[in-house]
């Protein structure tokens, strides 16, 4: 969603950065870029105004002028900033003393909602609660048998019933006490507009509910209108925070930079995808690193942590140190890496590798992927095992198995090869005639036994480090003059 934003900030802030010493005037241009910018991204004019204002008063003062590095002080400037604007710390949800906790959802019709329910009891439950999910929404055909359907995909309970939606909610929450529920999330009726009665019904439902949390759901893809449905309910439901949904689309982001600011109410959680474990906890700080190119490595890590057991992932990288790695382990551990979410977003987390990919007009398909799979899936496990043994015609019939080329088989293999060829390399180091050189097969005494060299790994300055069938690396990431040295 932000790759417009992103790569325009990227632009200004480079130009910032090499500068030694900045004018008031140089700050004025880069002000002028930077709102420009933003009004693009459909961010409103009120909140463009103040995040300007803010930016000059500490470019232009002692914060600035006193830095060794005043273009870098300025970057940080901007990145402190724009978490400000996204909401500065991250929103925590609080739970009642007594159970259960009680969370409505509310928001125009087509928002989301019903979806956001269930992914938000599905990250409740993860984190140890028992959720309920309550099925208000009447009004649109088949909302409670969608509830249903996604409730019992991550086996929780719904309950509804064909009352009214007040009465529902009065009998769900009943329902949860019985059953020793500790978290109510109630799903309301929607409309394709603000309108009174819309309003009339999601106000007596929370009266019913006594909700400890009013959520609004806003679909991030409708812009500057988010801010105005965002005032209207606020206005009459008193919110406690927002859940962003469709992250992942192609909008220009400017609900994201704006409801926070206007509304005055933070951002609790975002949808980034269909998938009901595509949503998450809304971190500020995290969104604004993204934004300017920085990339998100506390995201990634988090995600790897949830993906990965962490055994099997420690086994699979001691045998890649070992040079004994095989197919089965490079398709388990794509599939682990698939389980985190679209390659492009992860990418995106990594500092700078937006940029790069950029750079270089190179995109991971994720149909390539499929492909590897089904290739690596066509083999014996004998093959799996030992690629060498793969001849003329066992690559014919994997081909024929996989629907691919035969070419593609070899490309595969020998990209295989290169690669656990280096990570035994980065494992062992040079060898034992650097060890000799150095006094020794053990080293000399009192010197602690290393016998191999530090520093970095030997990359081909041509050839680069190649993902297997997904093609080179960019530079800065094992490519040619990228971060794995070719020295």
């Amino acid at each position: 969603m932000f790759e417009g934003l992103s790569s325009r900030f990227e632009g200004i802030l480079k130009r910032v950065r090499g500068k030694g010493r900045l004018s008031e005037q140089d700050v004025e241009e880069f002000l002028a870029e930077l709102r420009v910018a933003l009004l693009e991204a459909d961010v409103h004019l009120s909140v463009v105004r103040s995040f300007r204002d803010r930016v000059r008063e500490r470019a232009v003062g002692v914060e600035v002028s006193g830095a060794l590095n005043p273009g870098q002080q300025v970057v940080k400037i901007v990145l402190d900033e724009l978490t400000g604007v996204l909401g500065g710390e991250t929103h925590r949800l609080t739970f009642a003393a007594r159970p259960p906790t009680v969370i409505l959802l509310a928001g125009l019709q087509g928002s989301g909602k019903t979806t956001t329910a269930a992914k938000l009891a599905r990250l409740l439950k993860a984190q140890g609660r028992n959720p309920l999910l309550v099925g208000a929404d009447l009004q649109r055909p088949a909302a409670v048998e969608q509830l249903r359907t996604l409730g019992g995909r991550i086996d929780v309970p719904v309950f509804s019933e064909a009352t009214d939606p007040v009465e529902v909610a009065r009998a769900g929450l009943a329902e949860a006490r019985r059953l020793g529920r500790d978290v109510v999330v109630c799903d309301t009726a929607g409309r394709l507009a603000i309108d009174d009665d819309l309003m009339a019904e999601v106000a007596e439902v929370s009266a019913v509910l006594e909700p400890d949390h009013t959520f609004l759901v806003v679909d991030a893809m409708t812009g500057q209108d988010a801010v105005n449905v965002a005032e209207a309910f606020h206005a009459r439901l008193e919110l406690d925070a927002v859940v962003l949904t469709k992250l992942d689309g192609d909008a220009r982001g400017g609900a994201a930079l704006s409801v926070r600011e206007v509304v005055g109410r933070p951002i609790a959680y975002a949808s980034t995808g269909e998938g009901l474990e595509d949503f998450d906890v809304f971190h500020p700080d995290r969104l604004a690193s993204r934004i300017l190119g920085m990339g998100d490595v506390e995201t990634l890590i988090e995600k790897a942590e949830e993906t990965f057991e962490q055994e099997k992932a420690e086994a699979a990288a001691a045998r890649l140190m070992e040079g004994t790695f095989t197919l089965d382990d490079f398709l388990e551990q794509l599939k682990a890496l698939r389980k985190m979410g679209p390659i492009s977003n992860i990418m995106g987390m990594v500092p700078g590798m937006a940029q790069q990919m950029k750079d270089v007009d190179t995109e991971v398909d994720e149909r390539r992927i499929d492909r590897i799979e089904g290739i690596i899936n066509s083999m014996t496990p004998a093959e799996r095992a030992d690629p060498d043994v793969i001849d003329g015609s066992r690559r014919s019939r994997i081909a024929a198995g996989s629907g691919t080329q035969p070419g593609e088989i070899n490309q595969l293999v020998r990209q295989f090869r290169e690669m656990r060829k280096m990570m035994k390399q980065m494992g062992r180091g040079p060898g034992r005639k650097a060890a000799k050189a150095r006094g020794g097969k053990k080293g000399r005494k009192g010197r602690g036994g290393r016998t191999t060299d530090g520093g970095p790994v030997l990359v081909d300055k041509k050839k680069g480090l190649s993902l297997p069938g997904l093609g080179d690396l960019p530079a800065g990431l094992g490519g040619p003059g990228g971060g794995l040295s070719a020295d």
